[in-house]
């Protein structure tokens, strides 16, 4: 890539110099982490259920393999492209979604996955950067022409999604979806009353999940009391995390990972932190901080609102998804099955987080007077 001249023309030319590649590089650290991170988690869970010791390894590779072609093949699409591929995939996915209430795989009580052969699909992963790119596109379109309805059209697309998501149920995906449509409306403008009400609101829907739903309710008292026994997963990582101290155990020298069922996905951060030390963590730490505060520092001088509002959709959703994780991994929130972008166990994840960050590349490329809207 570096060989290609500034002269260049083609399609492969045009994108290397004009997409931000320090954020592409920060996502392919990401993803060589991911590598590392299944080498040192993922044996011992295998062995532990009874697999062959190399099974997480061996799909993860082919599922990061997947994502870093996904991130740079979206990432050459124009913006008119994006807002193509985001309609088509918001309404892919949220006919799957729908499908999982009926033909989904039961898990721990929620219908959230499709089987397919050699993995689980969970469209609601994909619902996330789709639908902030599809909302973005309706709300600045709102704004341009009075007669268009977007911000109606778009609270009509995210109840249906609402209620998909509480009916699987995925409070933690709800939350974030949430989270990141109502960042998209205060940006687009949203009247500071609607704000306070809205923000109410997200506090009453916080109680009401608490008391409606026993997994949730059983997460929080999880929280406010680890010393109970049902506590394990929380108290062992933050163990972890002591036992790792500055500079780690060396790799593939932790325990916890023998004794956590989910060291390979939602505990992964806590298995950096015993084999890799304090150090490696605030790395990883580092990088998605970098990669969140440079979207948002390429929107600056943005003057388009709907990419302004799609970024910021994208770079939220991101965020917020890796702070749940190495949040809940270090006790500072109650526990909720996400996964640490590009870094944990899961195809669906690597998959959807890709497309997401392909669609920020593709927003945030320099564009020139003529180029493709």
């Amino acid at each position: 890539m570096p060989g290609l001249s500034r002269a260049d023309n083609s399609t492969l030319g045009r994108w290397w110099w004009t997409v931000d590649r320090w954020t592409l590089g920060a996502i392919g650290t990401l993803i060589g982490v991911g590598y590392i991170m299944m080498l040192a988690a993922s044996p011992a869970v295998a062995e532990r259920i009874g697999q062959s010791r190399d099974i997480f390894i061996l799909k993860q590779v082919v599922f990061l393999a997947l994502a870093g072609g996904v991130v740079v093949c979206v990432s050459l699409l124009s913006p008119r492209g994006i807002r193509r591929l985001a309609l088509a995939g918001c309404i892919v996915a949220l006919a799957l979604t729908a499908a999982t209430l009926v033909v989904g795989m039961e898990i721990k009580g929620a219908r959230r996955w499709i089987s397919l052969p050699g993995m689980s699909l969970q469209p609601s992963e994909f619902l996330k950067p789709c639908f902030a790119v599809v909302a973005a596109w309706m709300i600045s379109e709102g704004r341009r022409s009075p007669r268009f309805y977007g911000i109606p059209m778009a609270v009509s697309i995210f109840a249906v999604i609402a209620f998909l998501l509480k009916s699987q149920p995925d409070i933690g995906m709800l939350a974030v979806v949430t989270s990141v449509f109502f960042i998209q409306l205060y940006i687009g403008g949203l009247n500071v009353f609607l704000v306070g009400i809205g923000t109410l609101g997200l506090g009453g829907a916080a109680a009401a999940a608490y008391l409606l739903f026993p997994h949730v309710q059983m997460r929080v008292q999880k929280f406010l009391h680890p010393t109970i026994e049902s506590a394990y997963q929380p108290t062992m990582a933050l163990e972890a995390f002591g036992n790792g101290g500055l500079l780690g155990r060396g790799p593939g020298e932790g325990s916890v990972k023998d004794h956590l069922p989910d060291a390979h996905a939602d505990f992964v951060y806590a298995v950096a932190g015993e084999e890799f030390g304090l150090l490696i963590c605030l790395a990883i730490l580092g990088i998605f901080a970098f990669i969140v505060l440079r979207g948002l520092l390429r929107l600056v001088r943005e003057q388009d609102l709907f990419i302004v509002l799609a970024c910021t959709g994208l770079v939220a959703g991101f965020g917020l998804q890796a702070f749940v994780n190495m949040a809940s991994s270090l006790a500072l929130i109650p526990t909720k099955g996400m996964t640490l972008p590009f870094i944990s166990y899961g195809g669906s994840s690597a998959l959807a987080v890709a497309l997401g960050m392909g669609m920020l590349l593709a927003l945030t490329r320099r564009r020139h007077h003529g180029d493709a809207p």
